[in-house]
């Protein structure tokens, strides 16, 4: 596929690179730096060959945010209102999302920080919806930049500040940007069956459940099955494979697990 043809089209592309893949995740604080260098060496050569048209990057917490949010007992539907709490765990990410900008700024990619602590959203019984406001994430790739944003701290009514996920934002980002791909960048080649074997293509959750150890509640801190079901529910094709998918699919190509 022409590198030309992407740009010509205007594609956006959403990519996540999970905190797993980029950080040493039982190291409190502790960046991978040879698989963050390498992830952004494929986001380079991808904008440099005009492979895609409108970039998106999110990436996750790893050692950085989690080791904070589980020190301090937030998760997704736990909050607080311990100020230097929110400020351990937002702290510990935007230090990570520097060092993300950085590598990318040293291989030329216009990369600029979207910090998601200024969002809201609405308590488990009330729904528990993101409001993500997309507006400044789509002027700034109509500008050319690429904007990059990470799991972080979000208020929450009733709750102070709970945390955001980054697989809570590529939804979001896709929906509201009307993203024509999806990819999420992990530690593993897709989603495995159990023969750790990678399941080429997933259109029903039902499929898959028994082998993700699915329970009717969704998952959607970071596990497989939360993953898949959040992915499920886009209008765009997403995948979900390990770091040496990365290029293939920024090029335009279907590695790991298709999920649609």
């Amino acid at each position: 596929m022409a590198g030309t043809d992407a740009s010509d089209r205007g594609d956006t592309v959403v990519v996540k690179l999970g905190g797993s893949l980029i950080t040493e995740k039982d190291r409190p604080e502790t960046l991978d730096g040879p698989a963050l260098s390498a992830a952004c060496d494929a986001i380079a050569t991808a904008i440099a060959e005009a492979d895609v048209g409108k970039l998106v990057v999110v990436h996750g917490g790893g050692s950085f945010g989690h080791h904070h949010a589980s020190e301090h007992g937030l998760s997704t539907t736990s909050g607080t209102h311990d100020a230097a709490a929110v400020m351990d765990v937002h702290g510990a990410m935007t230090t990570l999302n520097r060092f993300v900008l950085s590598r990318l700024h040293e291989r030329d990619v216009p990369a600029v920080p979207v910090h998601p602590f200024s969002l809201s959203a609405r308590p488990e019984g009330s729904g528990g919806t993101l409001d993500l406001p997309t507006g400044s994430t789509e002027t700034l790739l109509g500008e050319g930049f690429v904007p990059v944003l990470h799991g972080d701290g979000v208020a929450t009514a009733d709750e102070g500040v709970t945390v955001v996920s980054g697989d809570e934002l590529v939804v979001e980002l896709a929906h509201g940007l009307d993203a024509d791909r999806v990819g999420v960048c992990s530690t593993v080649p897709g989603v495995l069956d159990a023969n750790d074997e990678v399941i080429p293509r997933i259109d029903a959750f039902e499929a898959v459940a028994d082998l993700l150890g699915a329970s009717d509640a969704t998952d959607v801190s970071g596990g497989m099955a939360g993953k898949v079901r959040e992915l499920l529910a886009l209008d765009a094709p997403a995948y979900v494979f390990g770091s040496d998918g990365l290029a293939a699919f920024l090029r335009g190509a279907e590695p790991g697990t298709r999920i649609d």
